[in-house]
């Protein structure tokens, strides 16, 4: 059930405390993506985005979702520490709503050419147009099982074969399409579908392209990254957007 967020103009589903599950632009408005052509550190990130919104006249609550990029994967207490951090920035900014975090959020860790510290790679706000078709995002998820972030959740935790991998994109393609109902949207609305791994798709990507059906003709990007915590093999994330800037 999606949580109303009226400042903002638009809708999350409750997730945990770093992010939301996903958000969907309110009628009358639509998601817009920005990506960094160079990205920033996350806490000179959130300061660009603040000057990027003023400049086009919208408030700090039109921010709706965050992309980030790491050096490498966190451990689970190094995770749950940068979570805290952040938060703090979001409180600062004055985003929670009914004291649940509405920002969806990605956050992965690059095989290749990784940054020095964590850096803001991309993100999401809202803008009024009318008649707008819905527009939305969804966070980024690995195959961990249940709401806490603890190790013990990690699906086949430890394997890397096959038959454990599979499972894993399983899992991870439940997720997406359970928070993309939760949206009130369809995969006909994704027309980005991202997904975050260092092992070849192989017999996976058939799996996706199954799940997405219709969406399966925007095509699939696949980044040589590694999800934001040791022992996660395996993300996904979605968005549906009509505008795509970079900065």
């Amino acid at each position: 059930m999606v949580t109303a967020n009226p400042r903002g103009n638009y809708f999350f589903l409750k997730g945990i405390e770093p992010y939301s599950c996903g958000v969907v632009a309110a009628p009358d408005h639509e998601i817009v993506h920005v990506t960094f052509r160079q990205p920033l550190p996350w806490r000179q990130g959130f300061a660009a985005v603040g000057d990027h919104l003023a400049k086009v006249g919208r408030s700090r609550p039109a921010l709706c979702g965050m992309e980030l990029r790491s050096p490498a994967p966190f451990t689970m207490e190094g995770f749950i520490a940068f979570n805290r951090e952040y938060c703090q920035v979001v409180e600062e900014w004055g985003l929670y709503v009914d004291g649940l975090n509405p920002l969806a959020r990605t956050n992965v860790a690059p095989l290749r050419n990784p940054p020095a510290s964590p850096v803001l790679h991309a993100f999401s706000y809202t803008i009024p147009s009318p008649g707008a078709a819905p527009t939305l995002v969804v966070a980024g998820a690995g195959e961990l099982q249940g709401a806490d972030l603890v190790a013990e959740g990690i699906l086949h935790r430890g394997r890397t074969d096959a038959e454990a991998l599979a499972a894993k994109a399983d899992l991870v393609l439940e997720v997406m399409e359970e928070r993309l109902l939760g949206l009130g949207g369809s995969w006909d609305l994704v027309h980005t579908a991202d997904v975050y791994t260092v092992h070849p798709l192989g017999a996976i990507a058939g799996k996706i392209w199954d799940r997405m059906g219709v969406a399966g003709r925007h095509g699939l990007r696949w980044y040589q990254t590694r999800p934001p915590v040791v022992d996660i093999e395996f993300e996904m994330d979605l968005r549906g957007t009509r505008t795509e800037l970079y900065l």
